[in-house]
């Protein structure tokens, strides 16, 4: 044990003695003891823990270190950043551990991550800070003065809450004429005071005496406490009272009620009278027990006044004085020992805890670290803890009441996701006193699941030309973890069918599973197909499982029968040939039919659609097999004709149709004549099926051209009549020959007639025109009231054959007007032009007012 020190003195403002040891390392991983006075200052140190632990302050912060103080208020606070232990509050040993030594602090540090503990005791020595005093400031006595030398008076102890050598150490009594004072050590460490009489006194000199004892301790500066004493000398009495015994022993369960009796002592005194009858009063008792105890003065009886502890005090000693009304008094002392009842069940403390533990934690695993107490002793005090069953953790002792809670097998979340633990502890006192505590654990999920389909593999239908895009149906896997571990994702793993990747025939809905067609499937190419689909869990790393899918592809009715025989050729006509001397049932052929589709959409029947005498023949409705189905006679025709359907059975059904010739003959040049027509016959309807719907494509070509020509001609004649309305020409007066004004209303009575022909097969125009009179183009100006333009016709121009003026196409003009009297010249008008008339190639017929132009 090493011990440093510094001194301190109450007079130097605040600087204290500090005594620190560092005792022996024990107990998980040490224990540390410290000394330091009491009464230190808030803030002062106390001692460096990390350094004398061996701990880097580095793991006193990421371990969270704290002080676990059970059941006691906290005087000491760690500081993480210095590692070291401070004063946090005042400490008064006086007020924590009376006159118990030595006084100690016991508490731990706790650590986390790994869960550690570190014992810590720090002893609390004392400073004389206490001075030692009485509880009465004065007590009195009747002496009677025959009292001879020597005889002893007991007196009041006073009271040093301090210990050692800052306790009470001697008493000084004054004046000393008369009396001295006499300590005595008792058994228990105390001392007994007495007054002895060393000098009789005499009533006659002085009837009353004032003493004055002062008690001392040994402290430093020396601290005093003083009792005045008043003595009353009485006439004589020479006897004493005296206890049947010194010691009074006795026993008391603890619990007690108030009032009981604990004990009776007894004295006796030989005198009579007033000096015979004898007083009891309790002298002195220790601090513990003050106010606990009563005594009645007249019959000695010593009873409970309070409540007793025997966790508190086990052992009560009181001090009884007996006088008599002479003043003498004799003195006993009462030991009263307490028993200890099971009145206190066991304390729980939880030092620390995980709240959250992974499923993964290894067997072994701290989970919670527990400290349990009980107050009681013996059998009383002795505890056992049990925990609930069936739960994968043990209660395993480290040192005496302190038990580590630990995981005693493999955890898994799935199984069980939270844990209420009960820890039961119960003492061995009769009856038994217990407590519990509940500790709730959460187990964290780690993803050791990997996702799992609801069957071990799957098997789907779809119908042949399904629509793209079509689902088909949903894999579902489920995960026993827990939130991001347990969402599975769904991947289609790559392969291939007949050598395409099945991502072209189907894919998956990553969040949902739902597989989906990608293409529309055909029965007779692909019947069925299979694959694999992964599911995947969101762990890391994840986790993942597979499962096979099977596509059965269900057929449709979508192919009708196909007939294998008898063949269908376009050139050739096959014919069965049946002799005239068969009978009733006769094999005239058999139509083979085949239905690529499957089931009953494939099964086929054959029936007799038409036929050139369906008295004749008969077809097999399931075989197809053409017999006869009566005689065959001389009358019947050579050339038969049979058109057979064949239907299958799908939903709905489809058909298909053969031609069957059958030649009922005996020889084969009957056979040929006949049949040679047949063929003619056949080619002339394939011909006038050819030119029906050649007519109807010239029918309907030239309607569409009628209606696009009308619509050219409206629009045509809609643009001429703006440009006419619009023009602007200027207009010459001029009167051809022929010409004759009658009362000058300008009247035009001749008829002009153009003709414009021109072949069409030839880039040359041959053009004629009607005159009459002469070669003149008429133009006629509404705007102009009576002048007309005689323009020379520049047929020059239109013969040439490079001219930019050549008329392309032939027409035929006639133009015609009439004109009344009323009506002017200028009234009328016409503007043909050739560039109009190139404009107008394309117009077969119009229309302006009262001129018509038509084109052939």
């Amino acid at each position: 044990m090493v011990y440093s020190g510094i001194t301190s003195d109450r007079t130097m403002r605040g600087q204290v003695l500090l005594f620190f040891s560092v005792l022996r390392l024990s107990f998980v991983l040490g224990q540390v003891s410290y000394s330091i006075p009491e009464e230190m200052q808030k803030g002062s140190l106390i001692g460096n823990m990390a350094k004398d632990f061996g701990l880097d302050v580095k793991r006193l912060k990421s371990g969270k270190a704290r002080i676990f103080t059970p059941g006691s208020d906290e005087y000491i606070e760690l500081n993480n950043e210095r590692g070291v232990l401070l004063i946090k509050g005042r400490i008064d040993r006086e007020a924590l551990c009376g006159q118990t030594t030595p006084c100690a602090l016991h508490f731990q540090i706790i650590l986390e991550n790994p869960m550690e503990f570190y014992s810590v005791t720090i002893e609390i020595t004392d400073v004389n800070d206490n001075p030692p005093f009485f509880e009465k400031n004065n007590v009195k006595f009747r002496i009677s003065e025959t009292a001879v030398s020597g005889a002893k008076f007991i007196l009041d102890r006073a009271v040093d809450h301090d210990v050692g050598i800052n306790g009470l150490q001697t008493y000084k009594l004054e004046p000393t004429e008369n009396f001295v004072v006499k300590l005595y050590d008792q058994a228990d460490g105390t001392k007994n005071v007495e007054m002895v009489l060393e000098k009789p006194l005499d009533r006659e000199k002085n009837e009353h005496l004032s003493l004055v004892l002062t008690a001392v301790d040994g402290g430093e500066p020396q601290m005093t406490g003083t009792m005045q004493i008043l003595i009353t000398v009485l006439d004589a009495n020479d006897n004493a009272p005296v206890f049947t015994q010194p010691i009074y022993k006795a026993s008391m369960k603890e619990n007690s009620p108030v009032g009981t009796v604990v004990v009776t002592v007894t004295a006796t005194d030989a005198d009579h009278g007033s000096n015979g009858r004898i007083t009891y009063s309790i002298s002195s008792i220790l601090d513990h027990g003050r106010g606990l105890f009563e005594i009645n003065d007249e019959s000695g009886e010593v009873r409970l006044k309070g409540n007793v502890d025997y966790e508190k005090a086990r052992t009560f000693q009181i001090n009884i004085r007996a006088s008599d009304e002479g003043g003498l008094v004799d003195s006993c002392k009462v030991i009263i020992d307490i028993i200890d009842m099971n009145d206190n069940k066991p304390y729980i403390h939880i030092m620390s805890k995980s709240n959250v533990i992974s499923e993964d934690a290894k067997p072994g695993t701290v989970v919670t670290m527990i400290n349990i107490q009980d107050a009681d002793s013996g059998e009383n005090g002795k505890v056992q803890c049990t925990m609930n069953d069936n739960i994968p953790f043990v209660m395993k002792s480290t040192t005496n009441d302190f038990y580590s809670l630990i995981t005693d097998s493999g955890l898994d979340r799935e199984t069980s996701s939270q844990y209420n633990i009960t820890v039961t502890c119960s003492d061995e006192g009769v009856p038994s006193l217990s407590s519990s505590v509940t500790l709730t654990l959460q187990i964290s999920d780690v993803n050791d699941n990997a996702p799992v389909f609801e069957r071990s593999s799957y098997e789907a239908y779809i119908v042949e030309n399904n629509t793209p895009g079509l689902s088909i149906f949903t894999v579902k896997a489920r995960d026993a973890d827990w939130n991001q571990n347990a969402r599975v994702s769904y991947i289609l793993e790559e392969s291939s069918v007949n050598g395409v990747p099945v991502s072209s025939y189907v894919s998956v809905n990553a969040d949902s599973g739902v597989i989906h067609a990608v293409r529309s499937f055909d029965y007779e190419q692909i019947k069925d197909f299979q694959f694999r689909v992964k599911a995947q869990d969101g762990g890391s790393p994840p986790l993942s499982s597979n499962v096979t899918v099977k596509i059965m592809i269900q057929d449709q009715n979508d192919n009708p029968p196909q007939v294998l025989y008898p063949v269908q050729t376009g050139g050739s006509l096959v014919a069965e040939m049946v002799p005239r001397s068969a009978d009733v049932g006769y094999l005239v052929t058999k139509v083979v039919a085949v239905d690529v589709d499957s089931g009953q959409n494939a099964w086929l029947s054959y029936k007799l659609q038409k036929a050139t005498d369906r008295a004749l023949f008969e077809v097999g409705l399931q075989n197809g097999e053409i017999r006869t189905i009566r005689q065959v006679t001389d009358k019947d025709v050579v050339k038969q004709r049979l058109t057979v359907i064949v239907e299958d059975n799908g939903q709905p059904s489809r058909s298909a149709t053969v031609i069957v010739n059958v030649a009922v003959a005996d020889s084969f040049p009957e056979v040929l004549s006949e049949f040679t027509d047949f063929t003619h016959d056949k080619e002339y309807n394939d011909n006038l099926t050819f030119y029906l719907v050649l007519a109807l494509a010239v029918v309907s070509f030239l309607f569409i051209t009628c209606l696009v020509v009308i619509i050219s001609v409206k629009i045509y004649r809609w643009r001429q009549s703006r440009i006419l309305y619009h023009s602007n020409l200027p207009v010459i007066p001029y009167y051809p020959p022929r010409y004759s004004d009658t009362l000058g209303t300008g009247t035009l009575q001749h008829v002009y007639n153009y003709e414009v022909c021109r072949t069409t097969d030839s880039r040359k125009s041959d053009c004629k025109f009607g005159r009459a009179g002469s070669q003149n183009v008429l133009i006629m100006d509404p705007s102009s009231t009576g002048t007309m333009q005689r323009i020379q016709n520049e047929k020059s121009i239109l013969d040439e054959p490079d001219s930019p003026l050549e008329v392309r196409y032939s027409f035929h003009l006639y133009c015609s007007q009439q004109y009344n009297q009323t009506h002017t010249v200028g009234q009328t008008f016409m503007i043909l032009q050739a560039a109009q008339i190139k404009d107008a190639l394309t117009t077969e017929h119009y229309t302006l007012d009262h001129h018509t132009v038509t084109g052939f």
